[in-house]
């Protein structure tokens, strides 16, 4: 392909609002409903576009102007190893120069690709949002009616966030009512869905078994960030769950994961890793999918916060086998049209569509770049 020399660098951070303020988790105050999301926009010398969320500053960016897209990316290997901040808009504008989705250049050329492509997704929205209210009967109301809302827009998995007796209620007290908001959202969304819980290292091991023990009747799917990383504790829940017959899986990865992490996926004592998209990034996340898929091990990529996730995490599901879920973030960003993606049944569905299947919204993102953005040519 001629022409695929970058010319035009544009940079922009639009604001999106979630439905509802997002509240605390075992250790963060409210997260809020403003998502910023920061974007790159590349346009080579042929006129082709790609876009997709980047933090890069002025000069790095200068230092891609001029280099050719096929230098840089090869759908077999992805991204040159010095371009990992522009990864998403050199994806983006690949798939839009060879008319083919993100998914489909990931799984290869000799692999057919779906149309559309139809990947798990889970509500990741049920925040500790309660702490206001002294009831627990309340509380747990308050969550459930939270999951019901999800339900109702077409999610039939959920996450659930946990701990709160680490920081933001007393011990006893907090762990009594995680655990009968886990029951109430059981019962409001029925027996089918998947239910994952999530601590971000608020709790022990002890306590850990206390509530999994305590919530056995709600088949839970997966504990995320049970406590602080470590090897001999994650053998001891894996141990005590094979004893107590329970089926849960260990999730780890979102955070500041240690580097053994992936040594603990092979023997089998973390079951699910969720790297973030964007620290451990696309290209990476092929690589790393594969290995999980030799181990036996899932994945499920991290990426709160950033909205786009929602729509990028899901084209590695063509390439990796063990991909489990998509976490979805629902977020209205103006001058952003995702409305070719949507969630049906459990499902997140990734049009067929080139590159990652996102528009702009010309005006707007104009608007952003003239304030407090860049551009470069």
């Amino acid at each position: 392909m001629s022409g695929a020399e970058i010319v035009r660098i544009e940079a922009a951070t639009l604001i999106g609002e979630r439905p509802r303020a997002a509240g605390n988790n075992s250790r963060l105050k409210l997260h809020g409903k403003e998502v910023p999301v920061p974007l790159i926009r590349l346009t080579s010398a042929d006129g082709a576009s790609g876009f997709g969320p980047a933090r890069a500053d002025r000069e790095s960016a200068e230092a891609l102007l001029g280099r050719s897209l096929l230098d840089m990316m090869k759908p077999e290997g992805g991204i040159a190893g010095d371009t990992g901040e522009f990864e998403f808009p050199l994806w983006d504008l690949l798939g839009k120069r060879s008319g083919k989705p993100v998914y489909a250049l990931a799984a290869g050329a000799d692999s057919p690709a779906p149309a559309p492509l139809r990947v798990p997704c889970y509500d990741t929205s049920l925040y500790i949002d309660d702490l206001h209210l002294d009831s627990d009967e309340a509380a747990a109301d308050l969550i459930a009616e939270e999951a019901r809302f999800g339900y109702a827009h077409k999610h039939r998995n959920f996450k659930i966030k946990i701990g709160r007796g680490a920081r933001f209620m007393p011990l006893e007290a907090g762990t009594r009512r995680d655990i009968a908001v886990i029951k109430a959202v059981r019962a409001a969304v029925g027996p089918e869905p998947a239910i994952m819980i999530d601590a971000n290292n608020g709790y022990n091991l002890n306590i850990a078994k206390r509530v999994l023990a305590e919530t056995a009747d709600c088949d839970i799917y997966w504990l995320e960030e049970a406590f602080q990383e470590d090897a001999v504790l994650y053998e001891d829940l894996q141990e005590w769950l094979a004893k107590e017959g329970l089926s849960v899986l260990i999730a780890d990865g979102e955070g500041g994961a240690p580097p053994e992490l992936m040594d603990w996926a092979r023997a089998g004592i973390v079951n699910v890793i969720q790297y973030d998209i964007f620290s451990h990034g696309f290209s990476n996340w092929l690589r790393t999918g594969a290995q999980l898929d030799a181990w036996g091990a899932r994945t499920a990529p991290h990426h709160y916060g950033r909205h786009l996730g929602n729509y990028l995490s899901g084209h590695l599901a063509t390439a990796v086998k063990g991909f489990t879920f998509v976490e979805w973030d629902e977020v209205t960003t103006p001058g952003i049209d995702a409305a070719a993606y949507r969630v049906e049944d459990g499902q997140a569905l990734i049009p067929n569509r080139p590159g990652f299947g996102l528009d702009l919204d010309e005006d707007v993102f104009r608007a952003a770049v003239a304030h407090g953005g860049f551009e470069l040519s």
